[in-house]
């Protein structure tokens, strides 16, 4: 298993992104970058008559739901191999590649953009999952010391969205703790003479706080005990995709499949 080379594990998204921005390898070796991306939804999703690449100002006819910052605390990060399921558990285990162990903290990138999170340099082969986890940040897990120094408001938090419902400020935290394996279709081929490659796991934000009409949800009703707490945990959960992305643009087009 090949770790990644970054920050230690404990910096922001931001530190990782400056840290990991150049992609460049040992000659002959190639590189792998890991990003995240805000799906763009449709403009009648957003109130608006001209094509959106943000994902960040939501409407329903009624009501208007503006995100303003996405935190998502992340560990174990992992790439798999086609037809193996070795790297659950695995201990420098040759077929699972790890990103990084964590916890981080991933600040998701809104307003269209993309943002790469770090980078390795895997063995050759082909991938056709990554997994991560959502974690729950522990009070006492000496794992998670450093992080809690640094996030001591995340404790008991792995997820915190802020913004505005119909004009009233939020806050949503959840303390969704789980496992998610999220297919990249197609498969990445990773070879020794290959171009420096990218994975983009895009997030499909505007799914997050909707029931099964497309209507809109206070996300304030998805905290902790609310009506809508396990709807809510439920539409995060589904809302992640991966694919190759090398010219980093956040979509999925047959060009990066090249």
């Amino acid at each position: 298993m090949r770790t990644a080379t970054t920050l230690p594990l404990i910096a922001t998204f931001a530190l990782l992104t400056a840290a990991c921005s150049d992609g460049i390898g040992p000659s002959g070796t190639p590189q792998l970058a890991l990003s995240f991306s805000v799906l763009a939804v449709p403009s009648a999703a957003i109130g608006a008559d001209g094509p959106q690449l943000a994902a960040d100002t939501l409407g329903d006819g009624t009501n208007e739901l503006v995100i303003s910052k996405v935190e998502i605390v992340l560990r174990e990060v992992e790439l798999e191999r086609v037809d193996d399921d070795a790297c659950e558990g695995a201990v420098d285990h040759d077929d699972c590649e790890e990103f990084t162990a964590g916890p981080l903290l991933l600040d998701l990138p809104l307003g269209g953009a993309i943002d790469q999170l770090v980078t390795i340099s895997p063995d050759t082969g082909t991938y056709d999952e990554i997994e991560f986890e959502i974690h729950k940040v522990s009070s006492d897990d000496p794992e998670d010391a450093a992080f809690r120094d640094l996030h001591p408001d995340l404790i008991g938090t792995s997820i915190r969205v802020q913004g505005t419902f119909n004009g009233q400020s939020f806050t949503y935290e959840t303390d969704l703790d789980v496992e998610q394996e999220t297919a990249i279709a197609p498969p990445l081929v990773v070879t020794e003479a290959g171009a420096d490659l990218n994975v983009t796991v895009r997030v499909d934000l505007n799914g997050w706080f909707r029931n099964g009409t497309g209507a809109l949800l206070d996300p304030a009703t998805g905290n902790e005990g609310g009506a809508n707490e396990g709807l809510i945990q439920e539409n995060i959960k589904q809302s992640f995709e991966a694919f190759e992305d090398d010219d980093h643009d956040g979509d999925h087009d047959e060009s990066d499949d090249d």
